[in-house]
């Protein structure tokens, strides 16, 4: 079998292990956005966070976080969580107290 093509799939072989290792994201390897919007939303207000570093369950446990600090409602899902509501700098001052890298996106 040439070297450039991967197996994706084999019956003779059980498990396939990945040629990248496991990488273990850390809080401060990326920064966090946060911006308020209302675009979309009928006029109301809500505050969005993206660039989440970890993957889903960090990106829903994050969110439930926020929204019991803040006792307000949202989703965390497609990589964004979206607090209803203009909570920016509640949500930067506890995003930094957590020890992630935060900036204020937007106007």
């Amino acid at each position: 079998m040439p070297k450039e093509t991967r197996l994706v799939y084999s019956t003779e072989s059980g498990r396939i292990r990945s040629d990248s290792p496991a990488t273990e994201i850390r809080p401060d390897d990326s920064v966090i956005r946060v911006r308020r919007e209302t675009k979309g939303r009928g006029g109301k207000e809500a505050t969005v966070i993206w660039d989440v570093p970890g993957g889903e369950s960090e990106l829903k446990n994050l969110g439930k976080a926020i929204k019991q600090r803040l006792g307000t409602g949202g989703s965390a899902k497609d990589g964004q969580i979206v607090i209803q509501g203009d909570h920016v700098s509640a949500i930067i001052a506890f995003l930094q107290d957590k020890g992630y890298a935060v900036k204020k996106a937007g106007g």
